[in-house]
């Protein structure tokens, strides 16, 4: 079990995962369905590829603290 003198090197301090967090569940989407939405009313060029490449990061995000959190718990028992 880590304790905070001993924490792993893989695991993602505290702070750090809440940001990733809140960027890869909230800000990313949002984002992209902001610029779907509206991207075509301004005249965006390459709206599908935004909106594709916002949600991919949200979903890379998701992906590295979902790695995390798995491996922090599997390490916890």
């Amino acid at each position: 079990m880590a304790t905070k003198d001993n924490v792993p090197d893989w695991l993602i301090p505290n702070r750090v995962y809440d940001v990733l967090k809140w960027v890869g569940l909230l800000v990313l989407p949002t984002c992209a369905w902001f610029i779907g939405v509206t991207g075509p009313a301004w005249g965006l060029a390459d709206v599908d590829a935004v909106v594709l490449t916002l949600n991919a990061l949200g979903a890379a995000v998701g992906v590295i603290i979902g790695a995390s959190s798995l491996k922090g718990a599997a390490d916890e028992k």
